[in-house]
């Protein structure tokens, strides 16, 4: 059975919102202000490499379909990004352009649940802010990786939706460069 584990880029008041920036953002990418040094590049590839599919909100998947499909990369990173399954949680979007991409509409639960039934690898959700405080909610998720910057964003959208308690037990920490990842999985 697959797991659903979510991977975000997250500030110490737990925003998430834009880590890379753009012209329309307050934060200014703060994710690519500090130095994750190898260990976190690393951390990242070995994640995609070890994932069986993409579970992604529209926003995020827009984002990524139109920057990685022209992309390659020594460690296989690219490669894999671009071949493996992409699922699209969505109400609007009906046919999506990027190699592999399916689009899941209505129950969430319900689709979210097939899909784990449906694999034995990891199905990762990158950012997706919505969608992963949704599959919180459902208790869907397996496990949380963090990888906590040390930056306060002061505002945002946050991973974490206030008043939805949640106890989760630390199964790894360790330091890269200047942030922490954090690796949680529900009790």
């Amino acid at each position: 059975m697959r797991r659903v584990v979510v991977t975000e880029f997250i500030t110490l008041d737990g925003t998430i919102e834009d880590p890379g920036g753009s012209e329309k953002s307050p934060f200014g990418g703060w994710a690519f202000k500090f130095d994750r040094g190898p260990e976190g590049n690393k951390f990242k590839v070995d994640e995609t490499l070890a994932s069986d599919a993409l579970l992604l909100g529209r926003t995020t998947y827009e984002g990524f379909a139109a920057a990685w499909p022209g992309r390659t990369d020594d460690e296989g990173f690219a490669d894999k990004f671009n071949s493996m399954p992409k699922y699209v949680v969505s109400s609007t979007l009906t046919s999506p352009e990027w190699n592999n991409s399916h689009v899941i509409g209505g129950d969430l639960e319900k689709e979210v649940t097939l899909l784990k039934e449906g694999g034995d690898g990891d199905l990762v959700v990158h950012g997706s802010g919505q969608l992963a405080r949704a599959l919180l909610e459902l208790n869907l998720v397996d496990e949380l990786r963090l990888m906590v910057f040390p930056y306060i964003a002061g505002g945002g959208k946050k991973l974490f939706a206030e008043g939805t308690p949640t106890s989760l037990e630390l199964v790894d920490a360790k330091q890269a460069g200047e942030v922490a990842i954090l690796t949680l999985q529900r009790k």
